[in-house]
């Protein structure tokens, strides 16, 4: 297929096209393979995309020395997360509505990870039922509901499916309007719902109607999740428990004193907070809070195998992929995950062998040099 072609909405390829090169390259078709509501909605953030941009912008700072004379013929890319082994160091991060790129959504995403030795963490946003979206070794993103018992069902529904962890996303209480979205005035399509939370009285706990009342303060932020939400979850499941969405150093290290398994530093994708920082500006710092054991995830703005590279220098023993992931499924489905996943490995490991590390655990901040953003 030639890239530079501008087909209205393409069907989804069948077979991977020589010219798809480079894992960004999906990045650059999607648009032809989706409406542009859809795109719209999926590649925008919240409010003006600040953090949106932000994520991409933030790997440009650095730049990898390429060492020389090193042996790194017993190389590898396997890691040990959450007391399971993986080939790579690539997750799939959670997100919503995967439909929206794919008739087949979540179900292709979960045969590409299988394919690929890939770790899914299926949100609970999905438009397939969780059961059906479980990948092998697979984590579920879990939204706390307003009922507690709604909460725990889901739960048990997620242990009972067979996933391996829970991460708990905890920074978007309040979702900002997607201006970019709006603007394409997208909308969910009718076969496109949320159907893992059918049945569950989804009704705010809280409303900030009353007198002198604020929506925000009042209203969702007295929903939004608390230290006891954590200690519950905790206490309530045998798995580990993640929490995604911290960027600061003082909220790592309470989420550690307080037990949880790991952390996600993370900015939702820049959906969250408009004008949050990225999380890889503020990976090191967090790292140095917590220790060099906690188990640590960084997710944002990750569009190839250097980028990758350059968070796992910086700290994070694992990095998730998000809007890739979407962009890929939108081109060929199951196929086109998969494929990604495999150039997305295949440009950390000539990362890694340039710069001399053979293993990820060789990978430091020693191997990045700092430059000014251009």
């Amino acid at each position: 297929m030639n890239m530079s072609s501008s087909p209205a909405v393409s069907s989804p390829l069948t077979a991977i096209p020589a010219d798809i090169r480079n894992a960004q390259d999906y990045a650059a078709l999607a648009p032809h393979f989706m409406p542009p509501s859809h795109y719209a909605y999926i590649a925008g953030g919240s409010g003006y995309g600040q953090s949106v941009a932000a994520n991409v912008a933030a790997f440009e700072q650095w730049a990898i020395y390429p060492r020389l004379l090193r042996d790194v013929s017993h190389g590898h890319t396997r890691i040990t997360l959450a007391g399971d082994d993986y080939a790579h160091p690539l997750l799939l991060a959670p997100v919503a509505f995967h439909k929206l790129a794919h008739a087949n959504g979540e179900v292709d995403t979960a045969r590409a990870a299988d394919a690929t030795e890939t770790c899914m963490i299926a949100s609970t946003q999905s438009s397939y039922p969780l059961e059906q979206t479980v990948a092998r070794r697979g984590w579920f993103q879990l939204y706390l509901l307003p009922r507690r018992e709604d909460t725990l069902h889901l739960l048990r529904r997620a242990e009972a499916a067979g996933y391996r962890a829970i991460v708990l996303t905890m920074d978007a209480p309040i979702q900002v309007a997607n201006r970019r979205a709006l603007a394409a005035q997208f909308q969910l399509p009718a076969d496109c719902v949320n159907v893992n939370l059918r049945g569950y009285d989804l009704t705010p706990r809280f409303a900030g109607d009353g007198p002198g009342e604020s929506r925000f303060f009042q209203g969702a932020m007295r929903g939004a999740p608390s230290w006891d939400d954590i200690r519950w979850i905790m206490d309530a499941t045998r798995l580990p428990v993640w929490v995604k969405g911290v960027l600061h150093p003082d909220d790592a290290v309470a989420l550690r004193d307080a037990g949880v398994s790991g952390i996600a530093v993370s900015n939702h994708g820049g959906r969250s907070l408009d004008g949050a920082p990225s999380g890889l500006d503020v990976l090191a710092a967090i790292r140095a809070a917590v220790g060099a054991q906690f188990p640590v995830l960084y997710d944002g703005g990750i569009l190839s195998g250097s980028d990758a590279f350059k968070a796992l220098a910086l700290g994070a023993d694992a990095v998730a992929i998000g809007r890739l992931q979407l962009y890929a499924l939108s081109v060929a489905g199951a196929l086109g995950v998969a494929h990604m996943l495999k150039l997305l490995r295949e440009e950390l490991e000539i990362c890694m062998a340039m710069a001399g590390c053979a293993t990820i655990g060789d990978i430091d901040s020693g191997t990045l040099l700092r430059q000014l953003r251009r």
